[in-house]
């Protein structure tokens, strides 16, 4: 989605080149490494086939009758609004004629970007080797990054959201554009994200709370002593 709103409207409206070269680059490696990896996982890890995610399926379950409309409006029209907020300093980013040649937030902003993008995928390939193992069913993985954070994904994603905001900070008047860096993180770490996966597993999981107490929730920390 992010791919596609920044490639229509760097084509209707083309800002300066170098703008659209690295934001087109930079997002389109992002949003290739996370189709690869939703990919492989659902073939993979035998998901293919199976029930829908627990999370869709007890709205479902809570909404009666009603799941279809209500589906429509809580997770496919929510979801596009969001992603056209989130957007909002990336489309001024390739729309932008200014020629100013890149700044210091500009470098700040791409090595944050590749940094979280980076961490991601090793906290992806992580949890999707842990997964694999039959041996692993039922278990809570804590090594690796998750030794550090109970959520090293969602913290990369994170990351790469606050080197957008480097960007948007990059701009003429570009304060405004904060807002969806801030409500993507904020999202994360509130609503769809860190808290809802964190009350899931709680109740999958008799280990997970003793996890918890000892697991930083977001940021990566050393863990407390048992």
């Amino acid at each position: 989605g992010f791919l596609l709103a920044v490639g229509f409207a760097s084509f209707l409206e083309p800002g300066t080149g170098w703008r659209i070269a690295m934001v087109h680059g930079l997002v389109g490696f992002w949003a290739l490494r996370l189709a690869l990896h939703i990919g492989v996982r659902n073939i993979g890890m035998r998901n293919l086939g199976q029930p829908e995610d627990a999370r869709y399926a007890k709205w479902r379950s809570e909404a009666g009758d009603a799941w279809r409309w209500r589906s429509w409006f809580k997770v496919f029209l929510l979801q596009g609004v969001i992603m056209w907020v989130v957007s909002w300093p990336l489309l001024a980013m390739v729309t932008s004629t200014s020629p100013a040649a890149p700044g210091l937030l500009i470098w700040l902003g791409e090595a944050l970007f590749v940094a979280g993008v980076l961490f991601e995928a090793l906290a992806d390939w992580q949890l999707t080797r842990f997964k694999a193992d039959e041996a692993n069913r039922g278990k809570v993985l804590d090594t690796g990054l998750w030794r550090y954070s109970r959520h090293p994904n969602y913290f990369g994603e994170s990351v790469i959201w606050v080197g957008v905001s480097l960007w948007a900070l990059s701009l003429p008047n570009g304060w405004p554009l904060l807002i969806g860096p801030v409500l993507m993180i904020w999202l994360i770490i509130k609503v769809s994200g860190v808290a809802m996966l964190d009350r899931h597993l709680e109740d999958a999981k008799p280990q997970y709370r003793d996890y918890m107490r000892r697991t930083s929730a977001f940021v990566p920390m050393s863990p407390k002593e048992a």
